[in-house]
């Protein structure tokens, strides 16, 4: 899954794709370099980030998902936790949602996801983007987020939202510490026991410079290291702003890894 932000503030690639000649070249891009999904997001999520409304929202996205689909056919996911945004960008050519909340945030998502039956992402975050970093505690990260995650499966089988549709995502970096996130990656494989497919969304997170000092700019080897060792132990979706890379590393592993 190759990450496409129509922001001003993502923390890594914010006001990078300013029109849609430049947004739809990235896409093209990302194509040739290997991407399977194309997720387009339209409000930051990183740290103490604010939201936007949902006209904005639409704004963004919409024109974006509509060009790179028409242009090329690509499977599309909208990265949205708004209702009325993801039915939108449905409506332009996106084929999958990823809600940051966990169908949390927008009481109106989970009756969207039952009604449009399209995969949807669901990722725990303690807290809101805005203050999700604020000395987040947990008295076991994995066992707390296993918990989370049967939680929203039993709200989803009450939604009339099928297992088939649902991917879980951990939300690295997402009210999580450096020691937290190791943990999450460690531990990866108790998730991926609950059931649903696993998405993990590590790339040029802050948590690498905590690890070896690098700057956002300098973290793609690093992502493609947890790419790979994500991807052998069964990780499903990889979620990355270099894919490139990221499909090399991975090639290269499966043809030396048993």
């Amino acid at each position: 899954m190759g990450i496409l932000n129509v922001t001003p503030d993502s923390f890594s690639d914010g006001g990078r794709h300013r029109n849609l000649t430049e947004i739809v070249a990235h896409a093209a891009t990302m194509l040739t370099d290997g991407v399977d999904i194309i997720d387009i997001g339209g409000e930051s999520t990183r740290p103490g980030s604010d939201p936007v409304t949902r006209e904005e929202e639409i704004k963004r996205v919409v024109p974006a998902v509509r060009a790179i689909y028409e242009e090329s056919g690509a499977m599309i996911s909208v990265d949205t936790t708004k209702a009325t945004v993801a039915a939108a960008a449905l409506d332009a050519g996106a084929a999958m949602v990823n809600d940051v909340s966990g169908l949390r945030f927008d009481p109106d998502m989970a009756a969207l996801i039952t009604e449009r039956r399209v995969p949807v992402v669901i990722m725990h975050m303690r807290g809101t983007p805005s203050d999700m970093q604020d000395n987040p505690l947990y008295d076991d990260v994995v066992k707390d987020i296993e918990s989370f995650f049967r939680e929203r499966l039993r709200f989803c089988e009450q939604a009339g939202i099928d297992q088939e549709q649902i991917i879980l995502d951990p939300g690295i970096g997402f009210g999580k510490t450096m020691a937290h996130n190791l943990a999450i990656l460690a531990g990866i494989k108790k998730i991926s026991g609950i059931g649903p497919p696993v998405l993990i969304g590590h790339s040029r997170k802050s948590f690498l410079s905590g690890l070896l000092g690098l700057e956002t700019p300098d973290r793609d080897c690093a992502t493609a290291m947890i790419s790979c060792l994500c991807a052998a132990r069964g990780v499903d979706y990889i979620r990355v702003h270099n894919v490139k890379l990221t499909r090399q590393a991975i090639t290269i592993a499966n043809r030396i890894m048993p």
